[in-house]
């Protein structure tokens, strides 16, 4: 791992280009539809698995790639073909890290490709962390996991919810509380079989943007899933536990810096999204500026439109470098001192919602049809200051950082 360049090197450009020309001539084409029908987009994805763009293989390679920004100039043009679209082909890997991150190697050889299946039998996999009463707050969270001894079973009780691929997909990873005095220090993550009885989708969504991607409450009634299904396994969580618990009887904080930790490593992969769908904006409004034409001349020709576009295309530059910063640390692992994963998710996703907002006012009252793509832009932009935690909880995390304050 070198010194950090913001820039591809030749493989990684043609990666980039391959990404690009699926999102362009199938992703595009299908956006519309998709998000008026809002059901989960499986032709698109199979499509996706037929040329090895959906596959365990082609996401390993991009998670491990030495660099780094393998995973966000993934997503960049996946998100710039569609977010919706974009979700619905991305939405495993939430899965398949937790496992990545958490899991022993017999684990994750057994659970991960389960996750993806291959072109001809193409699966997917759903990620459940969020409850009801527990978003951000993550040491509010009810689901319980009770180990039977006897039988060697983990028994799960709960609801989750705003799970991508919740209730559709063939594994489910869902985080637990083993230890309820311990707070967010007391969870664990389990996968749960295909077909295993008891778990259900619950109310499905229907949202504001991102209509493509599938989102829904997941409901766990006597879960019970084989011990190996404990990722990390007991022996791993019983030393957990007890390390936590000295701390605690030490007076130390119980566990909410850990979680946080926990969510920082991948929001830059989250803000690498963001940036895919503000340049796609953005794209469109200097396309549409350059050949609108207004008291005879193209709109672009005015300051008032030409330093719109100025501003939005310096903010994309600058949200894109502050991704490739923060996946170039993790990827060198560097420890994100001054919160800079949250720097990054922070300010793409505020881009994201700024610039498709300024888009649609480029484009007048055409921006706010559904004859052009913006209006769905500026949609699918809105979640991104919400999901993965929101700005005003990203700029906790950075300040709490750079001061080592506790503050609230």
């Amino acid at each position: 791992m070198g010194d950090f360049a913001p820039e591809l090197n030749d493989e990684q450009r043609t990666v980039r280009d391959w990404i690009h020309g699926f999102a362009a001539d199938v992703m595009r084409p299908a956006a519309a539809e998709w998000d008026e029908r809002e059901e989960f987009p499986w032709p698109v994805v199979r499509e996706a698995a037929r040329i090895g763009l959906y596959s365990l293989d082609f996401y390993a390679q991009q998670f491990f790639d030495p660099t780094g920004l393998g995973v966000p100039l993934t997503l960049e043009e996946l998100f710039w073909g569609d977010a919706g679209l974009g979700l619905a082909i991305a939405g495993t890997g939430l899965a398949a890290i937790s496992v990545f991150t958490n899991g022993t190697d017999e684990q994750i050889g057994t659970w991960v490709p389960q996750m993806y299946g291959d072109a001809n039998d193409v699966k997917i996999a759903a990620f459940c962390s969020s409850e009801p009463d527990a978003g951000s707050d993550v040491s509010a969270m009810r689901t319980r996991a009770r180990y039977d001894e006897a039988k060697d079973e983990w028994v799960l009780n709960g609801t989750k919810t705003w799970a991508t691929n919740g209730g559709i997909a063939d594994v489910h990873v869902v985080v637990a509380v083993v230890d309820p005095e311990l707070g967010a220090r007391g969870h664990a993550s389990f996968v749960v079989p295909p077909g295993t009885p008891g778990l259900a989708q619950g109310q499905k969504f229907k949202k504001h943007g991102i209509r493509a991607s599938h989102t829904a409450e997941v409901v766990l009634q006597d879960v019970r899933v084989p011990g190996h299904c404990l990722l990390g396994g007991k022996e791993r969580l019983d030393e957990r536990l007890g390390r936590a618990r000295e701390r605690a009887r030490g007076g130390a904080e119980r566990g909410a810096n850990a979680a946080m930790a926990t969510f920082e490593a991948s929001r830059p992969a989250v803000g690498a999204q963001a940036v895919g769908i503000a340049r796609a904006a953005y794209e469109v409004a200097l396309d549409y500026a350059k050949t609108r034409v207004q008291f005879g001349r193209p709109i672009i020709d005015n300051q008032g439109v030409a330093f719109q576009l100025a501003d939005m295309r310096t903010r994309i530059d600058a949200a894109r470098l502050l991704v490739w910063r923060a996946s170039w640390m993790a990827g060198a692992g560097k420890p994100f001192t001054s919160a800079e994963g949250s720097m990054s998710k922070l300010f793409a996703g505020e881009t994201a919602k700024a610039v498709t907002a300024q888009a649609m006012q480029i484009l007048g009252g055409n921006g706010y049809t559904r004859e052009y793509p913006v209006e769905r832009m500026h949609r699918d932009a809105a979640i991104y200051t919400i999901f993965e935690g929101t700005s005003e909880i990203q700029r906790l995390v950075i300040a709490r950082a750079l001061s080592g304050m506790p503050i609230r």
